[in-house]
């Protein structure tokens, strides 16, 4: 529990506050809007309307040097490609050749693969009193949902994602020291499938992008071998935890407000909503991280060129100033839009996909159990540089219905 007599201190390493940061968020929103961290030397924003403007403005808060605390602090060279990490005008380019990635159309074809691959992972749980939501289900849905755009194998597709796990973890409080060779290294699992589809084309992304073309220095070409590797790997691993995360979410806070649950089994046409309010509540990627490219006022400060900005997207979401009653979770709630996938130019591509799994995701799981509870006592927080939510999540199901 945070004590309000204790100075006002936020920390994105600390497992601490990370386990239920809201207190310090509400803090720093009512007694410093523009809060400075002495210890990481970071700057952050926490209403609404800073986080909202701060992610608009991508002119004063850039993401050329990455887009979280420990890849800005490295002050590494970033290869090209990875649009996370990418400004106008090389970001229009990657941006406007993956948005072809998640069109209504693809949605709509991998749509009952989701679904069946659901049911699939639920089924054998049916005859259970218990399994783990996350390691039985909700770690598996994001990957195999990229794995039908891409074309990638089954078997290469949990490889990827424990890799892509291994990465976010934080140790002892921080995270990992920055590899900016380690961008490349997913590579391995898949360039030589990337290679194989070259000589065997399909209908999936992977073959579209071996053939996209871009228009750079004035002229059109196809991408290089090690581009389409590039896009691949970030494709695959751009969503995996966020979407894992949102689905964690969903079955905790539905456990936690049993007459919200009941209202979706009796309709579910109330799901899309559903999903946005936890998307709200609990945004699975909450910090947004920026450089400051020159000089700027905020709430009569001067940030300084080179400072790094933190855009607590998490805490704008529940910010009361737009927000009313913003700390009551409900499925109901019709009072605008969240910033969980972000705002502006970097507004999130696969923003439609994770609403697919988790719209779908969730619908599975009520199809066969209309009710559920959290074992808190055996459930655990995952604690990474950029993604919040549960690692271990017990649900108590009574088995069957």
């Amino acid at each position: 529990m945070i004590e309000f007599d204790r100075p006002l201190y936020y920390d994105p390493y600390d497992a601490a506050i990370d386990d239920d940061p809201y207190p310090v968020w509400k803090r720093m929103r009512d007694e410093a809007p523009l809060y400075f961290n002495a210890k990481h030397e970071f700057y952050a924003l926490s209403r609404w309307d800073d986080v909202e403007q701060g992610l608009a403005d991508w002119e004063t808060y850039r993401s050329g040097r990455g887009t979280t605390l420990d890849i800005i602090r490295a002050n590494v060279e970033l290869p090209p490609g990875i649009i996370l990490f990418e400004d106008p005008p090389i970001h229009d380019l990657h941006r406007s050749l993956l948005t072809r990635v998640f069109t209504p159309r693809r949605m709509n074809a991998i749509e009952p693969l989701v679904r069946e691959f659901c049911a699939r992972a639920l089924d054998p749980l049916m005859g259970a009193d218990r399994f783990d939501v996350i390691a039985d289900f909700a770690a598996l849905v994001p990957m195999r949902t990229i794995g039908y755009l891409l074309g990638i194998p089954e078997q290469d597709q949990e490889a990827i994602r424990r890799q892509t796990d291994e990465q976010l973890l934080l140790r002892d409080g921080k995270p990992a020291e920055f590899d900016p060779n380690a961008v490349d290294h997913p590579s391995q699992l898949i360039a030589d499938y990337i290679d194989w589809r070259a000589q065997h084309p399909s209908n999936d992304l992977m073959t579209e992008l071996l053939h996209a073309e871009v228009e750079a220095d004035g002229e059109r070409r196809r991408l290089t071998r090690s581009e389409v590797i590039l896009y691949t790997n970030m494709i695959a691993g751009a969503g995996n935890e966020t979407a894992t995360r949102l689905i964690g979410f969903a079955a905790q806070l539905l456990s936690d407000h049993p007459e919200q649950r009941r209202a979706l089994v009796a309709d579910r046409s109330l799901i899309p909503r559903a999903i946005e309010e936890v998307l709200r509540y609990e945004a699975p990627s909450p910090v947004q991280c920026r450089y400051v490219a020159a000089d700027v006022e905020v709430h009569g400060r001067t940030v300084p060129k080179d400072a790094i900005m933190l855009l607590l997207n998490g805490s704008a979401n529940r910010d009361e100033r737009h927000f009313p009653d913003a700390d009551r979770f409900d499925i109901r709630r019709d009072d605008g839009a969240h910033l969980s996938f972000g705002y502006g130019l970097h507004y999130c591509l696969g923003a439609a996909l994770a609403r697919l799994e988790g719209r779908v995701a969730l619908d599975e799981l009520l199809t066969r159990w209309p009710s559920w509870e959290v074992d808190y006592d055996g459930a655990a927080k995952a604690h990474t540089a950029s993604v919040r939510g549960w690692a271990r999540l017990q649900i108590r199901t009574g088995g069957a219905r």
